[in-house]
Formats: C-alpha cells, structure tokens, sequence
C-alpha cells in the first residue's frame, strides 16, 4: 500500500487559473492540472492507493468556501485535510467543524499566510487542534513565493513543539525545505513527523538517510507534493533507496496508517 501524504487539487473551475499562477511562482511545470481527476489519474499511475490533500487557506474569507469543497472527498482515493488561517477569531469553532466533517487534519502555510510559525495565533490554534485529535500539517522551510523570508524554519517549528507538544504535526519538506543542516540541529529526535515532499529528488541521498535513521523511520511520512513533483517519479527514488523493505513500507503507508488511524 502506498499513502501520498503531501498532495494538492483545487476546485474545477479555478484549477487552471491558480496552477497557473503558481507554477509561475514555483517556475516549474506542474505534474497535473490540478483537479480532482488529475491527480486520481496521477495516483493510479504511480500505484498510489490514498492521496492526502491539502488545501491552504491564504485569507480568512476563503475558510468556508474551502471546507466545504475540502468536506466533498473523504474516502479513497482521495482524503482531503481541512484549511484555516491563524488569523481567524473564531478558530475553535471552525476546527470543530473541520472534526465533525469527518476531516482527519488541517493544513497551514505560513508562507501564504503572511506570519511566523512560532506566533501566538499559531500556538493557541495547534493546541486545540490537538486537543482534538486532528492531524497539524504544515509547509516547513524555504518557499519559492518568499525564499528570503522563511516563516516556518526548524529553530521555529522547535519552539512551537517545546510549548505546545502537539502529538500530530506534520512538518512537510522533511522538516524544513532546503534547510535540512538545521533540521539535523533543532528537530531530529524530537516528536514530530517529516514528509518526503519535493525533497527526494534534490536532497543528497546520504543526508535523507541519515535523517530518517536519526530520526527515526517510524516518523517518517511518503508525501510528493503533487502536482509539483511526480507521484510515479517519487515512488520508484524511493523504491529505488538503500532501505530495508520493513523500512519502506513504514515510510510508504505504515506510518500514515497509524497517523490517521485507519
């Protein structure tokens, strides 16, 4: 079995328009157009059983609009996470809405929500959100949309574990994209989850090793980050890496397993 823990799609309608434009941020050629059925198509490719999608709120406004979508794929192939912004004063009763959709997690982007990971507004929301059991997934590390100006960096997301101890966060990126010296310094051993998104094609292979074996491979979650990387590329680098195969299946659908308790 294999869980795509790190994946993307958007509403019909916009789905070209916003591909579009972020992959003129990203200046990469997006793997799928961004839809539902082209990132179920993607995962059937690959031989990806259940993607996790993660939708990110970049304003206030756009949180019912987005749940409401997001509440519309709960079962494979596809299971979207909830969406909500620090910002939002009622943070509470939305998270409570998210967790009686049925919806196993949220997502936050520090980046495209304009404030730091280690803010007051994040904490308090992670800590409820734990409270309810939802999974916290959040973008970690360098960002094409701002890549001078990180918002989540490891010594950030250290903090907020330190304070909060969240049982369920996901910091995506292995960690912190691009900055994975020092994931090694301020976040291997800790309690947190990493996601392989983007990151396996262009971190060196003796760093990714030695994280996961550091950090320990039963936190360690199969994500692509599609459809800005290929679901089928990133299936066979893994498949292709010098680990155990009990080692593999912990990190292609083992880990995701109990993460989402199913």
């Amino acid at each position: 079995m294999i869980i795509d823990f790190h994946t993307h799609m958007f509403p019909d309608k916009i789905a070209k328009g916003t591909i579009d434009f972020l992959a003129g941020i990203c200046k990469v050629k997006p793997y799928t157009d961004g839809t539902y059925n082209g990132l179920r198509e993607s995962a059937q490719e690959a031989g990806v059983d259940l993607c996790i999608a993660l939708p990110a709120v970049t304003k206030v406004s756009q949180v019912d609009s987005i749940n409401r979508f997001a509440a519309n794929y709960q079962e494979k192939p596809i299971l979207s996470f909830g969406g909500i912004h620090p910002a939002c004063e009622n943070y509470k009763e939305i998270l409570r809405q998210v967790k009686e959709l049925g919806m196993k997690g949220i997502k936050l982007h520090p980046d495209y929500q304009d404030m730091y990971f280690n803010d007051i507004r994040y904490k308090r929301l992670i800590s409820f959100a734990s409270e309810l059991g939802l999974i916290i997934s959040v973008h970690a590390g360098v960002d094409p949309k701002c890549p001078q100006d990180v918002h989540c960096t490891p010594g950030m997301a250290r903090e907020v574990i330190r304070e909060v101890q969240p049982k369920k966060l996901v910091l995506a990126h292995l960690g912190g994209n691009l900055l994975w010296d020092d994931v090694e310094r301020e976040l291997v051993g800790l309690d947190v989850f990493f996601d392989t998104g983007v990151v396996l094609d262009h971190i060196s292979q003796e760093q990714f090793l030695r994280i996961v074996r550091n950090h320990g491979v039963d936190r360690i979650l199969f994500a692509t980050d599609s459809p800005w990387k290929g679901q089928k590329e990133f299936v066979k680098t893994l498949s292709d890496m010098p680990l155990d195969p009990s080692e593999k299946e912990l990190i292609f659908s083992g880990n995701a397993c109990r993460l989402l308790e199913i």
